[in-house]
């Protein structure tokens, strides 16, 4: 299905994808208003009349993409089993979602890095979803199919880990892992193998 003309797209719409690439793949202090507008083929004038400056931007692309970071991450939840199966379900859809929008989760990264209110606004949309996922490791800790730890620690470990090694494209070539599409899948499953021997006590 072809992809909709510009024209069609709503203003507001574009501006936030021109954000998210630019502020994810250059970073936020790097991109500048003017490049936003003319990467979504508007005048500077109108991502301001949106916006307000450059913060407001922030905030709106801030909470597209945790909307979309979590619709992504439900999606590859849909229809998938209990224990291991659903860990090994979001690690498959953060590659996928690696692949596909390499500029979303740079943008996740480059928030984080930022930190202050920015990192305050990615941490509070998301919070719906480290809220389940943290109940659903209280859960497989309290039935013993995983080791006990502190949930919350898990979470952090794992989302570093396997945000690392599916976005870290330049750090992973320097190691010698270039990112073709065999080395991605030897990473996924490599880091598969790690996350289950720290986590899974016994088959569920």
């Amino acid at each position: 299905m072809p992809s909709a003309a510009p024209a069609l797209i709503p203003t507001r719409t574009r501006v936030l994808d021109a954000a998210v690439a630019l502020f994810g793949t250059r970073g936020y202090e790097a991109a500048s208003l003017d490049q936003v507008a003319e990467a979504s083929g508007v005048r500077k004038q109108t991502v301001l009349y949106h916006f307000g400056d450059k913060e407001g931007l922030l905030g709106a692309v801030i909470d597209r993409s945790a909307a979309d970071l979590a619709g992504a991450l439900e999606a590859g939840l849909a229809g998938q089993g209990v224990g291991w199966e659903r860990v090994e379900a979001v690690v498959r859809a953060t590659f996928r979602l690696a692949a596909r929008r390499p500029e979303l989760l740079g943008l996740v990264r480059e928030v984080s890095r930022l930190g202050g209110a920015p990192a305050v606004r990615l941490t509070t949309a998301l919070e719906p979803l480290v809220h389940r996922a943290t109940a659903f490791l209280d859960a497989e800790m309290a039935a013993g199919r995983m080791r006990p730890q502190d949930p919350r620690l898990v979470l952090l470990a794992a989302y570093s880990t396997v945000i690392g090694a599916a976005t870290e494209v330049e750090v992973l070539r320097a190691l010698g892992y270039p990112p073709t599409p065999r080395s991605v899948a030897l990473r996924r499953t490599e880091l598969l193998s790690f996350l289950r021997q720290a986590l899974v006590l016994r088959d569920s």
